[in-house]
């Protein structure tokens, strides 16, 4: 069964995010807290641990939770490998995919900091559809396509 690891937020955009207990995710605008909530397509981050694995076996120093700046940190389900308009049940909340991966910027402290960035290939971005709250040891299943 797919779960999540952690949830995360920062309160800029392009720095990696930390961990916290619970997040509160809303239709039309995304996590509560988290500098990239806003009406718009990207509202949600989520990365594998087997895609954050990939790196870690690359550098001598830990990872820790939200490094990608991920909002949501999960095991067991190769995210990257879902089309968008899946329909992702994660916790209490329903959202759908929107984009697999993005155009990573020059300069990210994300970059500098681990030589590398998994989120541009391997990370997913959804809308929230449903609002609801989030933590760690949550179910994530996939309940469908638009």
């Amino acid at each position: 069964m797919a779960k999540v690891l952690a949830v995360c937020i920062s309160e800029e955009k392009g720095t990696p995010k930390h961990e916290v207990a619970s997040v509160f995710a809303r239709p039309d605008h995304g996590i509560e807290g988290d500098a990239h909530a806003g009406n718009w397509h990207r509202q949600v981050s989520l990365l594998g641990k087997e895609s954050v694995d990939k790196v870690q076996r690359q550098i001598d120093f830990p990872l820790q939770h939200g490094a990608f700046a991920e909002n949501i940190l999960t095991e067991g389900l190769i995210l990257y490998e879902l089309p968008v308009g899946t329909r992702l049940r994660v916790g209490e909340t329903l959202m759908e995919v929107t984009q697999i991966g993005k155009e990573c910027h020059f300069g990210c402290a994300i970059r500098r900091a681990t030589g590398d960035c998994v989120m541009p290939r391997e990370g997913i971005f959804c809308k929230v559809l449903e609002e609801g709250n989030i933590k760690a040891g949550d179910s994530l299943t996939v309940v469908g396509q638009q």
